[in-house]
């Protein structure tokens, strides 16, 4: 008895279709397969519904190594970051993988687990097994100078959260702006200075909010206070929360991010400081959780979202040569006061006259 084509069907698909076994079940030529399996327009509707049925039936997966190396790309972007702990890194990450989504590509993430040079260069040689098209870099830039990093050859790199403009492309907050706007806040409500929570030393992030809160103090007339430095987390928040409370001349903080403006506010509290009719307290980033904090907090707004898109969009310029130019794009930054900022106590600390 003649064996029909469902059952040829079913005994091809126990072993690996090819594309001729697709083309002879759907009645059509490889090339035509090799066109719907591409997504190339030029095929009939018609055809292209029986070509995928027939893929179906016999299980057919089209071979993207294979399609990678036809088209010369891999559609795939690898991501090197340091920390997913740290709230700035993880929702970096979450708008690229959702940008790069969006365009078709997929993210590959490679985790380094030290800031070492070391680490960095193993990272950069597991991309030549990966087969990605572009790099996006989260981490501290100055890793990437050491001459014994080699790139990956056709491999495009985008740095984030870097002062690297010169040596690669960059995308990143408006650190400087950002800083700015809450120390002018602070001063706009009366107070004499501005007290700051800074981040960690090594973090350029953390240098820039730093460097921007001094300068707009100067620039004021005003006398920056000590810095006081924490590492980005509630808990180093809260041991200079207890630290700050202890000056009585203190009536306004800005907090380089918001999760260490959290245990700032938990130390005041319990040491009697009540915010904001005696501190004024200003966060960083506006995570989700800042709108519910007690009180409320007055922050400044970081737009990963968009941070996240200029960063595909602009790799995928490197990558078909539209952009090759280094330089820094910012996304601006923008102020959402809460109630966990208001004029100093009545002769704490207003400027007279």
């Amino acid at each position: 008895m003649a064996e029909t084509a469902q059952a040829r069907g079913k005994r091809r698909s126990r072993t690996t279709a090819s594309m001729a076994d697709v083309a002879r079940l759907a009645g059509v030529s490889s090339q035509t397969v090799s066109r719907v399996s591409n997504g190339y327009a030029g095929v009939n509707e018609e055809t292209r519904e029986q070509v995928l049925a027939a893929m179906k039936e016999l299980g057919y997966r089209p071979n993207s190594a294979a399609r990678a190396l036809k088209r010369g790309e891999f559609r795939t972007i690898g991501v090197i970051t340091f920390s997913l702990s740290s709230t700035g890194n993880v929702r970096t990450l979450e708008a690229i993988a959702t940008s790069a989504a969006a365009e078709g590509y997929a993210v590959t993430l490679l985790p380094v687990a030290v800031p070492t040079q070391d680490e960095v260069r193993g990272a950069f040689t597991r991309l030549e097994e990966l087969a990605v098209d572009a790099v996006i870099v989260i981490m501290e830039v100055h890793l990437l100078d050491a001459a014994t990093i080699m790139l990956p050859p056709y491999v495009q790199v985008l740095v984030v959260d870097s002062d690297a403009g010169d040596h690669y492309t960059v995308v990143d907050t408006d650190q400087a702006g950002g800083s700015r706007t809450a120390v002018e806040h602070l001063l706009g409500l009366g107070h004499e200075t501005v007290w700051h929570l800074g981040g960690p030393e090594d973090s350029f992030a953390a240098q820039r909010r730093t460097d921007a809160w001094r300068a707009a103090l100067t620039e004021a007339g005003r006398t920056p206070p000590p810095l006081i430095r924490g590492d980005w987390s509630a808990e180093s928040g809260y041991r200079a929360g207890l630290e700050l409370a202890a000056h009585d001349d203190c009536t306004a903080v800005f907090a380089a991010n918001d999760q260490m403006a959290l245990g700032l506010l938990r130390a005041l509290h319990e040491r009697g400081r009540r915010v904001p009719q005696d501190v004024s307290v200003i966060g960083f980033d506006d995570i989700p959780e800042s709108g519910s904090f007690l009180p409320p907090l007055t922050t400044v707004h970081q737009d990963f979202a968009e941070v996240g898109r200029l960063c595909v969009q602009a790799v995928l310029r490197k990558m078909r040569q539209d952009d090759p130019e280094h330089g820094t794009t910012l996304v601006p930054t923008r102020l959402v006061i809460r109630a966990s900022t208001a004029p100093p106590p009545p002769g704490g600390g207003r400027v007279a006259g």
